[in-house]
């Protein structure tokens, strides 16, 4: 089949290569524009235009992918299918409806659950045992669409979200061969539609979304830790400064909940972490970086900052 792929970031890359070595051919890369990124600010292209280069596919980085300009060259292209992963764009209808076939999206849950820009995040965050990866027949709608094909996984309790987003981007380039192969063979037969009393959703994350709830459970927290990676990161304050948790774990500490408050360092311990009291147990710091700080072990950090068993993390 002829195929318009449209993807930005990382999730979108094991699709589109193993999409650029099967017998089907990508007459182009449709990604955001370069961008500043990191500390210095330098302009970098997205990953999947990188790997588009060193493949030979041609790349369209348009500022709307829904324009006039945008409609006119996807249409000169001829194509049997879109396939959208991670694009970061809403694509209208008069761009969906330009393939001979039509639009397909692959979405990292299990939908109707978790629409929206941050399946993963969200699904650790809120302490799931599972998720999976969909492919729908696209509408205008955020993730609405007809459901075509779907894989359930399990989540472990050491992933995080680049972890689990690894696996589910793994998964989801075979389900993806796999289908596309089934709509060059007619043998989709009547996409689902979704249940819209299971509809849930997840939203962009943001900055704020990071800060600890120290009076939150220390599974809750250890979650957040956990569904915050890369960014925005789960963090707390020290002296005044940004301090991210990046690795924690449950603990025990025989401090009677009478005798702290929730974000108290109760004690620290060698190998083992900085206790702090939450809502409900406490939680072991094992992993973390202080804000323009390299990252550090519990034991290297306490070298260096001597926190008092009970400092009070805000």
């Amino acid at each position: 089949m002829k195929i318009v792929f449209f993807g930005t970031s990382e999730f979108a890359m094991p699709a589109l290569r193993a999409l650029s070595d099967s017998p089907h051919k990508i007459l182009a890369l449709v990604t955001q524009p370069d961008k500043k990124r990191g500390r210095s600010l330098n302009v970098e292209p997205p990953p999947t235009k990188v790997l588009a280069m060193t493949k030979g596919i041609p790349v369209f980085q348009p500022d709307n992918a829904s324009s006039a300009e945008s409609e006119g060259y996807l249409k000169g292209l001829g194509a049997d299918l879109f396939v959208v992963i991670s694009f970061g764009q809403i694509l209208k209808k008069n761009i969906l409806d330009i393939p001979r076939q039509y639009s397909i999206n692959l979405h990292g849950s299990l939908l109707p659950r978790y629409r929206g820009a941050a399946p993963t995040n969200w699904a650790i965050i809120n302490g799931d045992k599972s998720t999976g990866i969909t492919i729908i027949r696209m509408n205008e709608g955020l993730d609405e669409g007809d459901i075509i094909s779907t894989c359930q996984i399990a989540i472990d309790d050491d992933d995080t979200n680049i972890t689990l987003s690894e696996k589910l981007a793994d998964k989801g380039a075979v389900l993806l061969l796999e289908t596309i192969d089934k709509i060059e063979a007619d043998k989709i037969i009547n996409p689902v539609k979704q249940d819209d009393l299971a509809v849930t959703y997840a939203p962009k994350l943001k900055k704020k979304d990071g800060l600890i709830d120290w009076s939150a459970s220390s599974a809750n927290i250890r979650n957040k830790v956990r569904g915050l990676l890369p960014w925005p990161g789960a963090y707390t304050h020290y002296e005044g400064r940004i301090l991210k948790i990046l690795q924690a774990e449950q603990a025990h500490s025989n401090i009677s909940p009478k005798e702290a408050k929730y974000g108290q360092v109760l004690e620290i311990t060698k190998g083992k972490g900085i206790i702090v009291r939450s809502g409900s147990g406490d939680i072991a710091i094992t992993r973390l970086q202080l804000e323009g700080k390299k990252v550090l072990d519990s034991d290297s950090f306490v070298r260096g900052h001597r926190i008092p068993a009970g400092y009070m993390f805000r």
